[in-house]
C-alpha cells in the first residue's frame, strides 16, 4: 500500500507540473497531383487541478496509513 501511495503522490505532482498533454495532427489542405499542402494543428488536452489534488491527497493518506500500520 505504501508503494501505491508513493505512486499516487508522484502522479499528483506530475499532474500539477504538466497542465496538460499537447499533441499535433496533420491535416491535408490541398492535394492537386504532385502538389500537396498540409497544415499542422496543435491540440491540448488539459488536466483538472482537482484530479491532481485528489491523487496527491490520496497518496499522502495511503502513505500515512501504511506507516501507522507498521508502527
Amino acid at each position: 500500500m505504501k508503494i501505491l501511495g508513493i505512486l499516487l503522490v508522484a502522479i499528483g505532482v506530475l499532474l500539477f507540473v504538466y497542465k496538460g498533454v499537447t499533441y499535433t495532427t496533420h491535416k491535408k489542405i490541398i492535394d492537386a497531383g504532385p502538389i500537396e499542402v498540409t497544415k499542422e494543428e496543435q491540440h491540448r488536452l488539459p488536466y483538472s487541478p482537482v484530479a491532481a489534488g485528489i491523487a496527491l491527497a490520496g497518496g499522502i493518506v495511503l502513505i500515512v496509513l501504511s506507516v501507522k500500520k507498521t508502527t
